[in-house]
């Protein structure tokens, strides 16, 4: 059931955009940023408060890669795989990084610290190779800055 919190958020979305297709997107990140991710309830439960298809939730939900519809660890980690990103060492990057966690592309670690995901692009390429740690960007990534990085994650 979406909390009070949430319905108000919502709620005001709804006076702002005036449609609810145009208020699914937000609806999905309040309800991500109360449980990490969306389950398959959340999204009817978003259907149900909007007055829309679960399906129509469901196909906004699946489209962005940044809403999570399966459980995630606390910190996300995308990793660029750009073009820049593999030409200035995309591949050792991500090989110590899944040596490190012990996780490939798609993967949670067993303690639920980290999930790694990969990224078509950051934004970053004068700083390749890159990654994002929830909201925070890195950049000009070695192995040692990698490991200082993630150390920094409780």
């Amino acid at each position: 059931m979406l909390s009070d919190q949430e319905q108000e958020e919502i709620r005001q979305l709804m006076r702002q955009y005036g449609t609810a297709q145009a208020v699914i997107p937000e609806a999905l990140k309040i309800v991500q940023q109360q449980n990490g991710w969306v389950s398959d309830e959340g999204v009817e439960e978003i259907a149900d408060f909007l007055r829309v298809s679960p399906a129509e939730v469901d196909s906004i939900a699946t489209f962005y890669n940044m809403i999570f519809r399966q459980p995630v660890g606390r910190h996300v980690i995308l990793i660029c795989d750009s073009v820049s990103c593999w030409v200035m060492g995309y591949n050792p990057i991500r090989e110590h990084l899944s040596a490190r966690l012990g996780i490939t592309l798609g993967e949670t670690t067993q303690d639920g610290r980290f999930t790694l995901l990969p990224a078509v692009c950051l934004g970053a390429c004068d700083h390749a190779p890159a990654m994002m740690i929830d909201d925070d960007l890195h950049g000009d990534l070695t192995p040692e800055r990698m490991d200082e990085i993630l150390d920094t994650y409780a």
